[in-house]
Parts: C-alpha cells; structure tokens; sequence
C-alpha cells in the first residue's frame, strides 16, 4: 500500500469536471485507489463517493494505492493532482 497527501489549491476544491478526470484516471490503474479527508474514506473510481467528500480548497487529502501497480498509480496521481487540483 503506497499514499501521499496533497492540500489542495484550486479555488473551488475538487469540483466536477475534476473529480470526473480523477475517476477516470483511477480506473485506469490496477490498484484500488481511496481518497480520505477528515476521516472520511471514498473510493476514488466512483464520482459520487469522490464529490461527497467535500472536498474544498485549502483541504488536505491522503490518496492511497493497494494493488498490483500501487507505485505507478500513485505516481500518476500525484502528477495528476499536481497538475489539476
């Protein structure tokens, strides 16, 4: 199992569209990729667990990968996230 945390900077948090690329994304994985914040726990290949989160500008999240391809998976989020959130 590999995590990282990231705070997020984009002014409206993890909204729509994004949260729409982040499933998409996490489906293409092999791993079994979850989003906590707070306490709370979502499995990142389904939007609307993703968008129940909450998730607003300024939070920190811990993105965690437990699978075959844990290491490239969260490498790819991490750029992911970098670069849209």
């Amino acid at each position: 199992m590999k995590t990282f945390t990231y705070t997020i900077r984009d002014e409206v948090g993890i909204h729509a569209r994004p949260a729409g690329m982040l499933v998409n994304k996490s489906k293409s994985t092999g791993s079994k990729i979850t989003i906590e914040k707070d306490g709370k726990t979502a499995d990142a290949s389904k939007l609307f667990s993703v968008m129940s989160l909450g998730v607003k500008c300024g939070d920190t999240v811990t993105v965690t990968a437990d699978g075959g391809d844990e290491e490239a998976a969260i490498k790819a989020l991490s750029e992911f996230f970098e670069a849209n959130l």
